[in-house]
C-alpha cells in the first residue's frame, strides 16, 4: 500500500516522503481501515511517539496522522463491535502507524460508526478537534451554562469547535486570534473577538474558563483572566504561570467512543460545522507539513474516493 513516512528525525518536513508499505496486521480487538480521508497535527514531528513506540524503541518509517475515516474491511481476531464494510471515523493509536495511508490498524473501541450522509472529509476533521475542544472545555474547565469561557485560536481547528460548543451550552464566548478570523469566529457563536496582533487579551476581563491551544506568553497572561475558581486549561503545554485563586490543566487528548457519536449526531442536525480548509492528495501530505503552510481550520488528506 502507499503511505506517507517518516525516518529521520533531524530532516523535519524534508523526511517525509510516499512510499510503499506493507498492508498492515490486525492484531485483537483490531479493525483494519480503508481510509477515505485522514487529519493530522502539523506538529507531530515533535512528538516522541512519532518515533518510537510504547517501550521506547525506535519504530521507523513511521506513518503520521491520527485521525481518520473510512470503511472497515478486516477484523482482527475477537474484535467485537464494526463489521466488514462499515463506515467509522475516529482517532488512532499515538504510538502506531498512522492514518495517512491506504489502509491503517487501527482499536476498534476508538471507532464510531459514520452515518451515510456525513462526507468522509468532514468526518476526519472531527476527531482530534472535537474531542480536545469537548475534553477541554468540560471534562477540564467544567464550563456551565451562564459562565464566560475565553478561547484562543477561535477560528482554528479546535478553536470554532470549542466556540460551537459553549455557545450551545449557554456560555458568553470570548475569542481570539487573527483579523482574518474575525468574521468566521462571530459566525460560529464568539460573542467578543479580540485580535491579538492589535488588541490585548487583558481586555476580556475575568473569565471562568480559558481553553489555550496557542501557548508561550499568551497562555502566561491568560492566568491573571481567570476568576477565583475557574479553569485555565491548555493543550499545548503545562502552564507556567497559574491563576491565583484557580486551576491551571494540561492534558492529552483521549479517544471517547461515545462522545464520537454525539459529536456526529451534532453535525448531522447542523448544530456543530467542523471548519475544513485545505483537501490535498495523500501524495501533497509531505508538502502540508511545511512550517510556512497555513491554512484558515483542519487540512485533510483526501486519501481513496467514495
Amino acid at each position: 500500500m502507499q503511505a506517507i513516512t517518516v525516518r529521520d528525525r533531524d530532516a523535519g518536513p524534508a523526511g517525509i516522503s510516499l512510499t510503499d508499505m506493507p498492508y498492515p496486521h490486525a492484531a485483537p480487538g483490531d479493525v483494519i481501515v480503508r481510509v477515505h480521508a485522514a487529519g493530522f497535527t502539523p506538529g507531530e514531528l515533535d512528538w516522541p511517539s512519532t518515533w518510537t513506540d510504547r517501550a521506547g524503541r525506535d519504530r521507523t518509517p513511521s506513518v503520521p496522522g491520527h485521525e481518520l475515516s473510512g470503511v472497515v474491511v478486516e477484523l482482527g481476531p475477537g474484535t467485537a463491535g464494526p463489521s466488514v464494510g462499515q463506515r467509522v471515523f475516529g482517532l488512532a493509536d499515538w504510538t502506531r502507524n498512522g492514518t495517512l495511508a491506504e489502509y491503517a490498524a487501527v482499536e476498534a473501541r476508538n471507532l464510531a460508526p459514520l452515518p451515510a450522509d456525513i462526507d468522509h472529509t468532514v468526518a476526519a476533521a472531527l476527531p482530534i478537534s472535537g474531542l480536545t475542544a469537548w475534553q477541554g472545555l468540560f471534562d477540564h474547565g467544567r464550563l456551565t451554562t451562564g459562565q464566560t469561557v475565553l478561547i484562543h485560536g477561535a477560528a482554528g481547528a479546535v478553536g470554532s469547535i470549542a466556540v460551537q460548543l459553549a455557545h450551545e451550552a449557554g456560555a458568553r464566548v470570548i475569542g481570539t486570534g487573527r483579523a482574518s478570523g474575525r468574521d468566521r469566529a462571530l459566525a460560529l457563536g464568539v460573542d467578543t473577538f479580540i485580535d491579538l496582533r492589535t488588541e490585548k487579551i487583558e481586555d476580556a476581563g475575568e473569565v471562568d474558563v480559558v481553553l489555550d491551544v496557542i501557548g508561550g506568553d499568551i497562555l502566561d497572561r491568560s492566568a491573571a483572566l481567570v476568576r477565583a475558581g475557574g479553569t485555565l486549561v491548555s493543550v499545548v503545554m503545562p502552564p507556567r504561570v497559574k491563576p491565583k485563586d484557580g486551576r491551571a490543566v494540561f492534558f492529552v487528548v483521549e479517544p471517547d467512543r461515545a462522545r464520537l457519536v454525539d459529536l456526529a449526531t451534532r453535525l448531522r442536525d447542523g448544530r456543530l460545522t467542523p471548519v475544513v480548509g485545505a483537501v490535498r492528495p495523500l501524495a501533497e501530505a509531505p508538502a502540508a507539513f511545511a512550517p510556512g503552510e497555513r491554512t484558515p481550520g483542519k487540512t485533510i488528506i483526501r486519501v481513496t474516493g467514495d
